[in-house]
C-alpha cells in the first residue's frame, strides 16, 4: 500500500508515533546531573505550562476562531508538544552539534505525536493523502436534448433505464461559484456528477448543496468525509443514479465565521439561497423544483442547512442537519448579536431558525436531524431543534450514529443522509 494511504487514525502508524513520541519526551527529560533536575527541568515545565495557558486563553478568549472552547484532550496534547519543545530548548546550551540535532529530532517526534493525537480527536485527516488537494476533472457543462423526469406518482429510479457503456463512477470537479448577487467572496467548491449524468437521455437528477463545518472548507467533505465514495456507492446500488452534489463554501476562509446569515459580516444567506442555485441552473442540467433541491451540512454547516431551510423554503424542500447547533454563534449570544447586527436583537431573531420556526409553519419541508451518540455538547442542541422543527409542522426524523463530534461520525452521518434526502427528492422509493 502507498504510504500516503496508511491510516493515521487506526493501526500501527499512530501506535508507532505514540511510542516514538513518549520515548523521545522521556529522553529529553532525563539527565544524570543535579543541575538539570533542579533548574532546567523546572524551567521547561513552568514555561510549557505558561505557554499552554497562553495558547488556550488566546484561542478561546482573544482570537476565538471556534464557537466552542478547545476540548480538554486537545489542550493536553498541546501541552505535551510544548513541553517537548521547551525541554529541547533548555538542553541546547549544553550540547554539541550532534546532540542538538538529536534533541531537535526528538522534539519533532514529540510534536508529531501530539499533532496526530489532535488529529485522532477530530479525525480530519485519516491518511496523509487526505491532506492533499482532491483529484478533480473538468466539469461536464453540455446539455442533452433528451431527458428523463420524475413522472407523477413514481420515483426516478422506477422509470430509469441505464444505457450500455455508462461509467461506473461519478466525477468530481473543482468549480468557482461567484457571489454575483451577494458579493460574497467564496472559495472554490466542488461538484459531484453521478454516472447517470453522463447518459443520453439524461435523467433530471435532484441536487444536494453540501456544507462543511467551521473551521474548514469544501475540500474537507472530499478528503476527510469521503463523500465521493459514499455517492459512488449509492450510485452503484441504484443503476448509476445519485443526487448531484454541490459542495459550496459559506464562510470564505478556513477560520472565518459568517454565521450563514446576511449581516454586517457577509451576505452568506443570499449566496446560498440565490447565487448557488442560480449557478446550478446555469451550469448544470438537473431538476430545479424545490422538492428536488436539498441542503445539508455538518456542525456549522448543519446549523446553516436548517437556517436556509426556514429562511429560503422556496428554494430548499428538505435538509439534513448533521451535528448542528441550536443557534448560529460566534461564541456567545451577546457577542453574536453585537458583531453581526450591531446589537439589534430583533434583526437576529428575524433569521434565527428557532425564532423563525416558533412563528411559522413548514408543512412542506422535510428535515433530518443527526448527531453522534457520544456528542454531549451538540446532542442536546440537536434534540432541541428537532423538537422545534417538529412543532413547526415539518416532516422530521431524528437519527444517531456511533461517535462524537469528528469526521468519522460525519462520514457515518452523510452515509445515512444521502439516501434519506434522495427519498424526499423523489429519486428513490
Amino acid at each position: 500500500m502507498n504510504p500516503l494511504d496508511w491510516s493515521l487514525i487506526h493501526g500501527p502508524v499512530p501506535v508507532l508515533l505514540l511510542i516514538a513520541g513518549w520515548v523521545s519526551l522521556l529522553g529529553l527529560a532525563v539527565s544524570t546531573t543535579r543541575h538539570w533536575w533542579t533548574r532546567r527541568v523546572p524551567c521547561a515545565v513552568v514555561a510549557a505550562a505558561a505557554l499552554t495557558v497562553l495558547v488556550v486563553v488566546w484561542v478561546d478568549e482573544w482570537w476565538h476562531p471556534f464557537p466552542e472552547d478547545l476540548p480538554g484532550d486537545v489542550v493536553f496534547w498541546i501541552a505535551v508538544a510544548l513541553l517537548g519543545l521547551c525541554l529541547a530548548a533548555v538542553r541546547m546550551p549544553v550540547l554539541h552539534w550532534r546532540g542538538r540535532v538529536v534533541a531537535l529530532v526528538a522534539a519533532a517526534l514529540v510534536v508529531a505525536m501530539a499533532a496526530n493525537e489532535v488529529n485522532r480527536h477530530y479525525q480530519e485527516y485519516p491518511t496523509l493523502r487526505a491532506m492533499l488537494a482532491p483529484k478533480t476533472e473538468a466539469l461536464t457543462t453540455g446539455r442533452t436534448e433528451h431527458t428523463v423526469a420524475v413522472p407523477a406518482g413514481k420515483t426516478l429510479s422506477e422509470v430509469w433505464q441505464p444505457p450500455a457503456g455508462m461509467p461506473a463512477k461519478g466525477t468530481l470537479s473543482s468549480v468557482d461559484i461567484p457571489g454575483t448577487k451577494s458579493g460574497f467572496n467564496a472559495r472554490d467548491g466542488y461538484v459531484y456528477l453521478p454516472p447517470a449524468y453522463q447518459a443520453d437521455p439524461r435523467p433530471l437528477l435532484p441536487v444536494i448543496v453540501l456544507l462543511a463545518g467551521q473551521p474548514g472548507g469544501p475540500a474537507d467533505w472530499v478528503n476527510s468525509g469521503g463523500v465521493q465514495q459514499v455517492l459512488d456507492d449509492f450510485a452503484a446500488a441504484h443503476h448509476g443514479l445519485a443526487p448531484v452534489v454541490v459542495i459550496a463554501d459559506p464562510i470564505g476562509s478556513t477560520l472565518g465565521n459568517t454565521l450563514c446569515m446576511d449581516s454586517k459580516i457577509a451576505k452568506a444567506q443570499t449566496y446560498l439561497a440565490e447565487d448557488v442555485p442560480d449557478w446550478v441552473r446555469t451550469h448544470l442540467q438537473t431538476a430545479t423544483d424545490r422538492r428536488a433541491t436539498s441542503i445539508a451540512g455538518i456542525s456549522f454547516g448543519g446549523t446553516c442547512s436548517l437556517q436556509l431551510a426556514v429562511n429560503a423554503p422556496q428554494v430548499y424542500g428538505s435538509f439534513a442537519d448533521m451535528s448542528g447547533q441550536s443557534e448560529p454563534t460566534l461564541g456567545t449570544h451577546d457577542e453574536t448579536v453585537k458583531e453581526a447586527f450591531g446589537g439589534n436583537e430583533a434583526a437576529f431573531e428575524a433569521v434565527d431558525p428557532a425564532h423563525v420556526m416558533a412563528r411559522t409553519k413548514f408543512p412542506d419541508t422535510a428535515g433530518l436531524f443527526m448527531v453522534g451518540t457520544d456528542d454531549a455538547e451538540f446532542g442536546p442542541q440537536q434534540h432541541q431543534m428537532y423538537a422545534a422543527a417538529t412543532a413547526a409542522g415539518m416532516h422530521t426524523e431524528f437519527q444517531t450514529v456511533p461517535g462524537g463530534h469528528n469526521w468519522s461520525t460525519f462520514h457515518a452521518e452523510i452515509t445515512v443522509a444521502v439516501p434519506w434526502l434522495a427519498r424526499q427528492q423523489g429519486l428513490i422509493r
